[in-house]
């Protein structure tokens, strides 16, 4: 991994932890922290971290977060740092049926400063929307979210529509949450989301772009102009999980590579 010379940032993208916060729920105990999301019902968002347990104690663990997820009927995903304890933690979540995320085993911890210049063509009609101003906008970002990724539709059901307006109300009441959608002549082309916690750093998430619309600058804009934000915000730049399709873009557009997390599926959630 090269050096940056922003070691704060540095700190900041490979021990940051979500705090609570609205629509968030946080369970912080000595061996694990547990994130959920109950309006977001997709592994990720739902998701136990900072796995610090001793080998005698790690089954326990699993089956005690396995546990809180089943009951709460969320999915779960596992994310593994580099200072895992035990270090053979993964092999026990094998061992209960617990394998690697599929499609992105493996994310790069990335960061990018504040002083960088991400310049380059803009495509033609190509707007950015605050998608958290209306609840139609939300919904677009969110569908175009879901498409890119390959997740189920979301806002269909009028009960994943009332999820989909509390999540919005949640991001506004939080203050420090952005979600961008692009569109190209009107039509949705891309979405972005962007989580500000100035002066320590920002962090950028759920970049997509659907695949009509890839290969015209719409992921650069959207990093750039999330970017612009937590530079005006005081943030010294901004930290995201690069995937296998995201990461080598990030690579291109200036991210440095700092550190990894590592993701495992388990099936007892949802």
């Amino acid at each position: 991994m090269a050096a940056v010379s922003h070691p704060a940032l540095v700190e900041f993208a490979n021990h940051f932890k979500q705090p609570a916060a609205p629509g968030i729920e946080v369970v912080d105990t000595p061996w694990y922290r547990i994130t959920m999301q109950p309006d977001y019902p997709i592994p990720g968002p739902n998701s136990v971290s900072w796995i610090r347990c001793d080998a005698d104690d790690a089954d326990e663990v699993i089956d005690e977060v396995r546990a809180a997820f089943a009951l709460r009927h969320l999915p779960l995903m596992w994310i593994l740092d580099p200072d895992t304890e035990p270090a053979d933690f993964a092999d026990r979540l094998a061992a209960h049926g617990v394998m690697p995320e599929p499609l992105a085993p493996e994310l790069a911890v990335m960061v990018l400063p504040a002083d960088a210049s991400l310049n380059g063509p803009m495509a033609t009609g190509l707007v950015m929307h605050d998608a958290l101003a209306d609840p139609e906008l939300f919904r677009l970002a969110d569908a175009v979210n879901a498409e890119a990724f390959g997740d189920t539709e979301r806002g269909v059901t009028p009960e994943q529509v009332a999820a989909q307006e509390r999540r919005r109300q949640n991001q506004l009441t939080a203050r420090n949450r952005r979600v961008v959608l692009a569109t190209i002549d009107t039509e949705p082309a891309g979405s972005a989301g962007l989580t500000l916690y100035p002066p320590a750093g920002a962090i950028i998430n759920g970049g997509a772009v659907r695949e009509k619309f890839r290969g015209r600058g719409v992921y650069r804009a959207m990093v750039a102009v999330r970017l612009d934000m937590a530079r005006e915000a005081g943030a010294p730049g901004i930290a995201v999980w690069g995937g296998p399709m995201s990461a080598p873009i990030l690579d291109k557009l200036g991210f440095q590579t700092v550190g990894w997390r590592k993701f495992y599926l388990d099936p007892i959630g949802g």
